[in-house]
């Protein structure tokens, strides 16, 4: 099934671009979203007559998430007590919302979703690297230390 891509999705395509995608995939996640439309003539004509007022858009969200990604990189010193065992694991796990909790309380808005734990959520104490993908071609890292509490 082809679509047009309303805005950048990673690993797929840029805006305007039309490309094949499987049809569950269109229908469940993309069309809903708005991320997307399907490229019908009737709806490739429509794209074309709003192309510059979705380039404008797609800038506008592109330089937020600039804006955003520089507070992020100016944070450090990030820590969050957690209960753990003798060996070093956690009694439960961190997992999303409790690292936007500790960045909110920082100073800096992120949304659950931007959060990216390719491993699952944190059970160990130390320092580990937490990657927030604030748009498609744009992310920050944070550096986040769970200590054991006393």
């Amino acid at each position: 099934m082809e679509v047009i891509l309303l805005e950048k999705i990673r690993h797929l395509g840029a805006l305007g671009h039309t490309v094949k995608v499987k049809p569950g995939f269109a229908r469940n996640f993309l069309i809903p979203q708005g991320k997307a439309v399907y490229a019908t003539r009737d709806n490739i004509d429509k794209f074309e007559a709003r192309r510059a007022e979705l380039e404008k858009h797609a800038a506008l969200l592109q330089q937020e998430a600039l804006k955003r990604q520089a507070a992020i990189n100016a944070l450090s010193g990030l820590t969050l007590m957690a209960k753990a065992g003798e060996e070093g694991k956690l009694f439960g796990s961190i997992g999303t919302r409790d690292i936007v909790d500790v960045v909110e309380k920082a100073g800096v808005t992120v949304e659950k979703s931007e959060i990216c734990l390719p491993d699952g959520p944190l059970r160990t104490l130390g320092e580990h690297e937490i990657t927030i993908e604030l748009d498609s071609d744009v992310s920050a890292v944070i550096k986040l230390t769970i200590m054991a509490e006393a």
